[in-house]
């Protein structure tokens, strides 16, 4: 039986309207809805008076402009990126050049996802670690390296209010995608368990509503990936050998418009397979190589 994930999916917002969620926090949704953005990406605003700007978002000036309305009258300190996907990143630049406020992020894009495109672009002004701490006025962020979804994730933790800005590492209506190269399996593994072991109280991702209950979903998600484990070594027992006969069978009631994300997901669990001896291939772990169970 399939893992159940208890999926959250409704969110009331209007495009491009600051709304405010919290005492601290307030969110603008950009208008730009995907398969992979959900309703679009929220730009979370933190803090009163001089404030910190999580994920600007994508390059659309309604979007920008939108930012700068809810931002009247405030100075933002800090520019904040989770990653560095085009739905996430791009708009820090006109961000900066409007406020002059500084940009923080693990570093610039990684090796291409296959996915989603990279914003080959941002470099930040300042580089974060994991454990690092960003002070405001009010509020105060821990840096929380996730990397996984991509190999430069990074959530913020709000010390205020317990809460986690999770980007895409987390998110309530859907899995994240784990791409290689970039992506990578194990890793986001890692960065699932890491989130097990701290005690925020509620998670924020930039696509779709809030997660409230946060442990119970982390361990969801952990299981459903090593429930996919389990199916393609089934299929390698039963005879498959290559992901592109696996992906049919093992997705048989996704929509074959995602067939093509769905094989990159079951590359990045076949490297992590590979990697743990698991299964076997002669060569390069790639899309068109053969497997077998040694």
């Amino acid at each position: 039986m399939a893992v159940q994930i208890p999926y959250v999916r409704e969110i009331e917002f209007i495009y491009e309207a600051s709304e405010r969620i919290t005492p601290l926090i307030r969110r603008v949704v950009a208008e730009n809805p995907s398969a992979f953005t959900f309703k679009g990406t929220g730009t979370y605003i933190v803090g009163h008076g001089k404030v910190a700007v999580i994920d600007p978002g994508p390059m659309i000036d309604a979007h920008v402009e939108a930012l700068m309305r809810a931002l009247d009258g405030e100075a933002v300190t800090h520019i904040l990126i989770t990653h560095t996907h085009t739905d996430h990143s791009p708009a820090a630049a006109p961000l900066k050049a409007l406020t002059g406020a500084k940009t923080y992020g693990y570093g610039p894009h990684g090796a291409g996802s296959g996915e989603e495109d990279g914003d080959m672009d941002f470099v930040p002004d300042v580089e974060v670690r994991h454990g690092d701490i960003i002070e405001g006025d009010g509020w105060t962020i821990e840096c929380v390296h996730t990397p996984g979804h991509t190999s430069n994730h990074i959530c913020f933790a709000l010390k205020e209010e317990k809460a986690l800005f999770t980007g895409d590492h987390v998110m309530g209506w859907s899995t994240s995608i784990v791409s290689p190269p970039d992506g990578n399996m194990s890793d986001y593994m890692r960065s699932l368990d890491l989130l097990l072991t701290r005690d925020e109280e509620i998670y924020w991702p930039t696509h779709g509503p809030a997660i409230r209950d946060p442990k119970p979903f982390v361990r969801a998600f952990i299981a459903h990936r090593e429930d996919r484990e389990r199916q393609i070594l089934e299929q390698l027992e039963a005879g498959h050998r290559h992901i592109v006969d696996m992906v049919p069978i093992i997705y048989a009631a996704v929509d074959k418009r995602l067939h093509g994300a769905a094989g990159r997901s079951v590359l990045a669990h076949m490297t992590r397979l590979v990697e743990q001896g698991r299964v076997a291939t002669d060569g390069p772990v790639t899309l068109g190589a053969e497997y077998r169970v040694p």
